[in-house]
Order: structure tokens, then C-alpha cells, then sequence
């Protein structure tokens, strides 16, 4: 993140957290509370580590980072957003076609297990099928890695398709009110075809919703082609999921936090990552 970035961020949210004076105690500056909140972001440190850097006691840390979450979210909700005009959609099938050559595709959708610690007394609840315990990040992203929509805190015990049809995205979806484009013909035919999410297996097969032809097919036939093609433009989204994870360390290693803490920790940076990306100063993701 470049100075620029920071000192807007800074901006933007200190009026929210800004603390005052006492008569005991001098309030811990904003800047301060930020840098601490990106540093645990950044890096994943134990909260034990951020007080020996910062001269701030557990207990503190533990209460700033989600007040700073919650005020990231509050000044950055505009950066992640589904589109509300069929316009906007059609804007981010043109990109899947430029750029992956799928025509058509409004966006690719997968879940991503958010490991933590084992919360009290949730039992198998947040148990997932990789043997560690989980919520799940579902999310919908456009053709340059930025993320349209994100579902945060089911437990790691469901299914992604599960996860997903208890979406608002999806019941919006299923009911048709994402205003999203009328059929109209593919390239180089005249076939009405509507606009569709991409998915893998986990997902069901619906009008607007694609996934790849299941079991093997012969090299050069029609459904491998297919697979190949859905497979490349589908993978947008577990790329994004990558980049989340190497800029924001703190998801390389079980959150020790409890479950709502986590679903607001991974809010916020799927809100930053967002705004990263479409910064003119800060490294490109």
C-alpha cells in the first residue's frame, strides 16, 4: 500500500475511530490503530507480537482491530458492489470475452474455507471436509480479479453449493431481480443464449448458471473443448483467492480469533483488496 492509499484511508476513517484524552489515560492515536490493524492483516503476527511492536497491550489490540474493520467497511462499501444495470453487466461479459474468450459470463463463482481455531462449544458444526475448522468465503468475481460479491461466516461443515443457495446473490439470481441482460445471440450464431455465472461441479446447473460436463471426454471433442474454455475463464476466481492470500498473510495460518471477528476480518479484506486494485498509486496486485 503506498503512503497516498494509507493517508486517505487515515483520513477517511478517523473521524469514526478517533479516540479522546482522559485524565488516566492518553488516547492511542488513529494512525497508530491503523497501522496496526494492516500489519495484522499484512502479516498475520499473534497479537502477542503486535504488542511488543507497537507498546500496546493484548486486550487493546484485540478491541482495535475491529473497530478498524468495522470503519474500513463503513468508507470502503462502495468498492465491492453487484451491478444494478444491465449495462454493468454486459460491461464485465465484454471482459471475460476480451480477455478469456468466454463470451456471455457475468461473472465466476467459487467458496473459499477461512480457517480458525476450533470455536467453543460449536462441536462438528465448523468441521470441514479438509479436517480443520472453517467459515467459508463465497464469492462472485469479474473478469480482472475483483470481487462483485462475497457471502462470509456459513460454517466449513457445507457444501459450497449448499453455501450458495443461501446467498442473497443467489435467491436475487433465481428470481430474477439482478437485472441482468436479456438472452441474445453468441458469436457466429443466431441462438438466443442468456448470461451466465461459472461454477464448478458443486454448483447446480440452472439458466444462468454453467458448469463444466462431468466425467472424462476424448481429447479434441466438443465437451473437452468446452471444459477447457469454462475451466480457463472460471479460474479468475480462485485466482483472486490467491492474491487475497499473499497480500493479506493473515489467512496463510488459522485466524485465532473468534467466528464473528474472522467474518469481519475477512470483509475488510476483500473490501481492501478491492480498493488496491483499483489504486493508481499503490504496487498492482
Amino acid at each position: 500500500m503506498s503512503q497516498e492509499d494509507f493517508e486517505y484511508l487515515l483520513e477517511k476513517i478517523s473521524p469514526i475511530i478517533r479516540k479522546s484524552d482522559t485524565n488516566f489515560r492518553e488516547a492511542i492515536p488513529t494512525r497508530i490503530r491503523l497501522l496496526v490493524t494492516l500489519r495484522y492483516f499484512s502479516t498475520g503476527d499473534s497479537y502477542a507480537s503486535l504488542m511488543y511492536l507497537f507498546r500496546i497491550s493484548v486486550p487493546s489490540i484485540s478491541r482495535i482491530i475491529p473497530e478498524v474493520c468495522k470503519a474500513l467497511i463503513d468508507v470502503l462499501h462502495d468498492f465491492v458492489r453487484i451491478p444494478d444495470t444491465e449495462d454493468g453487466w454486459k460491461k464485465i461479459a465484454r471482459d471475460f470475452e476480451v480477455l478469456w474468450n468466454y463470451p456471455h459470463c457475468i461473472g465466476a463463482c467459487d467458496g473459499k474455507h477461512i480457517v480458525l481455531q476450533n470455536p467453543k462449544n460449536s462441536g462438528s458444526l465448523f468441521y470441514n471436509y479438509k479436517g480443520t475448522f472453517s467459515i467459508v468465503l463465497m464469492a462472485v468475481t469479474d473478469a480482472d480479479y475483483n470481487f462483485i460479491y462475497a457471502n462470509i461466516g456459513c460454517q466449513g461443515r457445507i457444501s459450497d453449493g449448499g453455501v450458495f443457495r443461501e446467498t442473497i446473490f443467489y435467491k436475487k439470481l433465481a428470481n430474477n431481480n439482478l437485472a441482468l441482460p436479456a438472452p441474445e445471440s453468441l458469436p457466429g450464431s443466431n441462438r438466443l443464449s442468456p448470461y451466465v455465472i461459472l461454477t464448478d461441479d458443486a454448483f447446480p446447473l440452472q439458466e444462468h448458471i454453467l458448469k463444466p460436463f462431468s466425467g472424462y471426454h476424448d481429447k479434441g471433442s466438443c465437451e473437452r473443448v468446452y471444459n477447457y474454455r469454462h475451466s480457463r475463464a472460471r479460474r479468475v476466481v480462485e485466482n483472486s483467492f490467491g492474491l487475497l492470500a499473499s497480500v493479506f498473510r493473515v489467512f496463510r495460518k488459522p485466524l485465532m480469533v473468534h467466528v464473528e471477528n474472522a467474518e469481519i476480518i475477512t470483509t475488510t479484506c476483500i473490501y481492501l483488496h478491492n480498493f488496491l486494485r483499483r489504486s493508481k498509486t499503490s504496487r498492482p496486485l
